[in-house]
């Protein structure tokens, strides 16, 4: 009797320890699951509150919301009279009215691109610890000529000028100026690219004092290999913002372009008015005529970083952090 009941209590202590273990990973299982389904990414959406709020209420309701919305690249001032004037008049603009009417048809959810930035911070933060982001806006400016401040990065702050990214819907005001060029890649499809391509310039150093054309080229190969590897389902086209045609060109003349580029001493140039037509934004470059891809630097700086960080094994951190383009190009060995 007395075996039996001391083989009942061990029996009895096995089965608390086993029920102890069943919930304690049901809590972690739990656990887990709620911490993978949390986003990192969700966007405020700045301008929803203002066109969606009416005129007489949106002191109240900014006063309310400020602490939300004011950051590096927002400045929230209900209390200020000017402030106040200035931003009645915009949400009451029947063009500006327009523009937001038409950017929230084509971006009200944006539930796709959080997933989609969602996975690539992940990745960017395995590689560089320091892109820490935790705040995330859009909002609409009207202003389309201000094509490189269509993503805006500061301080863990990103912010999407949503309005930019529908101009191809909003042709009854003729593209507000903005070229056919731009308007082609002022799309859903380039968001994320141009988002992540705007972090990693926040984190790329340039060297002191006039940049080089090989720096800039050297700069933005970076940009693309890092483009690389937090999108890699992203095409070429889209990270680059070339056409398929512009790509293939690219391709077959890379040789030729280096080579116009060393004949022509462009590679250490300074003077931007010399070379702005390889860096800028253009549907050609001027150089090699009609047909041409832009910003050829671009692509060549990131065939040189590829190379260069096969065979260097730097980590992403260590290539933005490095200021020698020299040096960079030299240890990549690399030639077309």
């Amino acid at each position: 009797m007395q075996i039996r009941m001391l083989n009942n209590k061990h029996l009895t202590i096995e089965l608390i320890q086993r029920c102890t273990m069943v919930c304690l990973c049901i809590v972690l299982f739990c656990s887990c699951g709620n911490n993978a389904g949390k986003k990192q990414v969700e966007f405020k959406r700045f301008e929803q509150l203002l066109f969606g709020t009416p005129v007489d209420q949106l002191r109240q309701v900014l006063t309310k919301e400020k602490a939300t919305y004011q950051c590096s690249l927002l400045n929230v001032y209900p209390e200020d009279e000017g402030y106040m004037g200035m931003l009645e008049g915009f949400v009451t603009d029947p063009v500006m009215r327009d523009v937001y009417r038409i950017s929230d048809s084509l971006y009200h959810d944006l539930g796709w691109l959080e997933d989609e930035l969602d996975k690539a911070l992940t990745k960017a933060e395995k590689l560089c610890p320091a892109m820490q982001y935790n705040k995330f806006y859009t909002l609409i400016t009207g202003d389309f000529e201000n094509y490189q401040s269509r993503v805006m990065c500061d301080d863990g702050v990103l912010v999407i000028s949503i309005d930019r990214y529908a101009v191809s819907e909003l042709g009854r005001y003729g593209y507000f100026g903005l070229p056919s060029y731009l308007v082609a890649t002022s799309k859903r499809e380039y968001i994320a690219a141009d988002c992540m391509a705007t972090i990693a310039r926040d984190h790329i150093m340039m060297p002191d004092g006039e940049a080089t054309v090989l720096d800039y080229a050297i700069a933005e190969g970076k940009v693309l290999y890092f483009l690389e590897q937090v999108l890699p389902d992203c095409a070429d086209t889209i990270f680059l913002r070339y056409t398929g045609e512009q790509l293939e060109w690219m391709e077959g003349n890379l040789t030729n372009v280096w080579a116009w580029m060393i004949q022509n001493k462009m590679l250490y140039d300074t003077d931007l008015s010399r070379f702005h037509n390889l860096i800028d934004e253009a549907p050609k470059t001027n150089a090699f005529g009609d047909g041409s891809a832009p910003r050829t630097p671009s692509y060549i700086g990131w065939q040189i970083v590829k190379r260069y960080m096969k065979k260097s094994g730097a980590t992403m951190s260590e290539l933005f952090e490095m200021t020698d383009s020299q040096r960079l190009l030299t240890e990549s060995g690399w030639r077309p």
